[in-house]
């Protein structure tokens, strides 16, 4: 089960709001949706959790790029949320269908297919098990001091695992507006 809520930074404090995230496909659209939330361009933080597995915050600050942080790689890999997250940070290519890029080998063969022309010696290549989720690193990735000058440190960031929302929000001082959406 997910849960996303975007917390707007405003004059008054932290407002939240409840987000669907299903017409989200790319970075860019969920960046788009959190610059729609926040038109003075205050900070806008995209928080997303998949109940027992992971959790990701995206920053926008106005115009500026995106900043994210995904606490568990190899989990968020199997979601298709996490998958648009870690596309950004892994550098990994998607086509518009979803199709992972980087799997493909230049020849049009996806990893672990055999190539017609290998060396017989060669003895084939190994199966793919796989291949997107064997690039991903086990464990955080992205900008561990995403949140540090709103209070909360690299150390305490990467020591959340599963109530991580609801203690981001309460060192933000937005735990009341969160509840309030979930």
């Amino acid at each position: 089960m997910y849960f996303a809520a975007l917390l707007a930074r405003t004059e008054d404090g932290w407002e939240a709001s409840d987000t669907e995230l299903d017409d989200v496909e790319t970075l860019s659209d969920l960046a788009d949706l959190a610059r729609e939330a926040s038109p003075d361009e205050d900070t806008v933080l995209v928080l997303i959790e998949q109940e027992d597995g992971w959790f990701g915050v995206v920053r926008v600050d106005g115009e500026d790029d995106p900043r994210i942080y995904v606490s568990d790689a190899s989990a968020a890999v199997r979601s298709s949320y996490g998958e648009i997250l870690l596309d950004e940070l892994l550098g990994r290519e998607t086509g518009n269908d979803g199709t992972d890029l980087d799997a493909l080998d230049l020849d049009g063969t996806e990893d672990g297919e055999p190539d017609d022309d290998a060396d017989d010696d060669a003895g084939g290549a190994e199966p793919a098990t796989g291949a997107a989720e064997s690039t991903v690193p086990h464990g955080p990735v992205g900008d561990p001091e995403i949140l540090d000058d709103l209070g909360v440190s690299e150390k305490e960031l990467r020591a959340m695992s599963e109530d991580a929302l609801t203690e981001i929000a309460e060192a933000l001082g937005a735990s009341e507006v969160l509840e309030t959406v979930r």
